[in-house]
């Protein structure tokens, strides 16, 4: 009987070895798409990596656990913007398109308008999967429920039809309890008190969608060296209505050598508020006084911000009410950064950029114009001046588009204002503005599906009307012009801090409308960075494997 078990068991294996090799063959001899390989080759491979000796012991044993939990908001995040992906992934796809959608989190091409690039597949529902497919904004609107609007929860319709709201945590119950689970377990292995708060207290708002807690833990953390966020976090999926939170997650090793030098900087912002080229009605809010700045290398990117355009800075809380009494804080992604910089920013700048002004283009320019843009999203106003709603809640959809104008214009002033105020040493600021029209360029290529194409479209147009650059039409070169620059960059300060300030929904959509697109002249210049092979963006070699764990 055993001999016959065993002899069973042997054909069964040598079976699936036989359909795996005609599966492996079957794959090998698959047809390659071309104009998917050519997007997909878009992207340039970069491995994610950093010195582990800085790490205590446990901290390494902490990463296994991290890595873990990462990749359920991956697989929440999938859901989200897509729906099945297993179901997707399954196909036969030869090695390219299943690239190309694992890049994009789906068959629509994220930074080309979100097109579908797959056959069968129409326009992408601009609620993503956080909304029934056939849901009218006219239903929702006229739904009365107090937690329609709330980040935390998915619409769908129940055995009767009608919509119902669903929070995260019932939603996605299987995956966050075990998410939950693991960050309990690193929490018993963390040495430093702060980072085992965080973890505690994150685990439990996973488990309820409860997560003010947890942002303010987070905002206490000072001496940790693994920086971890995880959970629902931005908006920029929703593109109905802005409302539904994103799951997402990174793992990151401070630079504790880098951080110290930003560290006074922190303390700047209250002052940089009041400086604020507008009324004062408009920057009427004092900026939490624990914001800080840490530099960090990237293990590790899940979810939302691993899909498309790659996050190269992050400015968190979002929470208004943790902003106002705790600050944020800015975390520059070093490495990543860097990545962007030499395969992407120098060589558009070697073709786009007069070439009198290329060495202006620095990556410290690029750093600090980064990093600022993260300090600039504290600045402003998180609630509208006549204080009846929040700024998000105010500007809906386009929220994400004008917010991130304010990040990146405003971003550029507080190095303009602290280089003025002498905090920077012997600067010369031609070096970011340049630097910044550079940015310009590779950022607009992200399409106006995202936030920051269309964002960094309508800062385009609007320097364009002001004259802050010409355009030599026999070299197809820009050329910034200093004081034009300086004078555009506080014009469109001034306009977006109004309209924020003001919940002006209606300009808000107008500029996007006007400016929020690329027209004919500027995508022909786009098309030469194409031709000319320059990534789009980078796509990462991650993982416990690329850190040699």
């Amino acid at each position: 009987m055993r001999n016959t078990f065993l002899i069973l068991l042997l054909s069964v294996a040598t079976f699936s070895c036989s359909n795996s090799s005609k599966k492996e063959t079957k794959q090998d001899k698959m047809e390659v798409n071309q104009e998917i390989k050519n997007k997909a080759d878009e992207f340039a491979s970069f491995k994610l990596t950093t010195d582990l000796s800085v790490l205590s012991e446990k901290e390494k044993q902490m990463l296994p656990l991290l890595f873990e939990a990462a990749k359920i908001m991956d697989d929440i995040f999938w859901q989200e913007a897509y729906g099945n992906k297993e179901e997707l992934l399954g196909k036969d796809w030869d090695e390219y398109t299943r690239k190309f959608i694992s890049i994009n989190y789906g068959p629509w091409e994220r930074l080309h308008n979100n097109e579908p690039f797959l056959p069968g597949f129409g326009a992408k529902p601009a609620g993503a999967n956080f909304y029934p497919a056939d849901m009218t904004k006219a239903e929702f609107d006229a739904w009365e429920d107090e937690t329609k609007t709330s980040l935390y929860t998915l619409i769908r319709r129940g055995e009767d039809g009608e919509l119902k709201s669903i929070p995260y945590h019932v939603a996605f119950k299987e995956q966050v309890d075990k998410a939950s689970a693991l960050l309990k377990q690193a929490a018993e292995l963390a040495e430093d008190p702060g980072l085992k708060n965080y973890l505690e207290k994150r685990a439990e708002a996973l488990l309820t969608d409860e997560y003010y807690e947890s942002d303010v833990a987070w905002m206490e953390m000072k001496n940790n060296t693994i920086d971890f966020v995880i959970g629902p976090i931005e908006n920029y999926e929703d593109q109905l209505y802005g409302y539904k939170a994103a799951h997402e997650s990174y793992i990151l090793i401070k630079d504790k050598n880098w951080s110290v030098k930003l560290e006074k900087y922190a303390a700047l912002l209250p002052g940089l508020q009041k400086a604020l080229p507008c009324e004062p009605k408009y920057k009427n809010e004092t900026p939490g006084v624990d914001s800080d700045m840490n530099v960090y290398d990237a293990v590790f990117y899940a979810g939302d911000c691993n899909s498309g355009s790659k996050t190269i800075a992050i400015n968190l809380p979002n929470d208004e009410r943790v902003r106002e009494s705790k600050g944020s804080r800015k975390l520059q992604l070093k490495n990543s950064m860097q990545a962007k910089f030499d395969k992407i920013l120098v060589p558009i700048a070697e073709l786009l950029i007069a070439e009198d002004q290329r060495s202006h283009v620095k990556f410290d320019a690029f750093f600090e114009n980064t990093m600022f843009h993260e300090v600039a999203h504290g600045l402003g106003l998180g609630n509208t001046v006549d204080q009846s709603t929040t700024v998000r809640e105010a500007l809906k959809e386009t929220y994400t588009s004008i917010e991130e104008n304010k990040a990146d214009i405003l971003g550029l002033w507080c190095v303009y204002q602290l280089n003025e105020m002498g905090e920077l040493g012997d600067k010369d600021m031609m070096d970011n503005f340049v630097t910044f029209m550079a940015g310009i360029f590779r950022s607009v290529r992200f399409g106006a599906a995202s936030a920051h194409g269309k964002a960094n479209m309508m800062r385009f147009y609007y320097f364009q009307e002001t004259g802050a650059f010409t355009r030599d039409e026999t070299t197809g070169t820009y050329r910034v012009d200093f004081e034009k620059m300086k004078q555009a960059m506080l014009g469109l300060s001034e306009t977006v801090l109004k309209i924020q300030g003001d919940g002006d929904y209606e300009t808000a959509k107008k500029m996007i409308d006007e400016k929020g697109n690329i027209r004919e002249a500027l995508q022909k210049d786009l098309d030469r960075i194409g031709e000319a092979g320059i990534p789009r963006d980078i796509v990462f070699e991650q993982g416990p494997e690329a850190l040699g764990l």
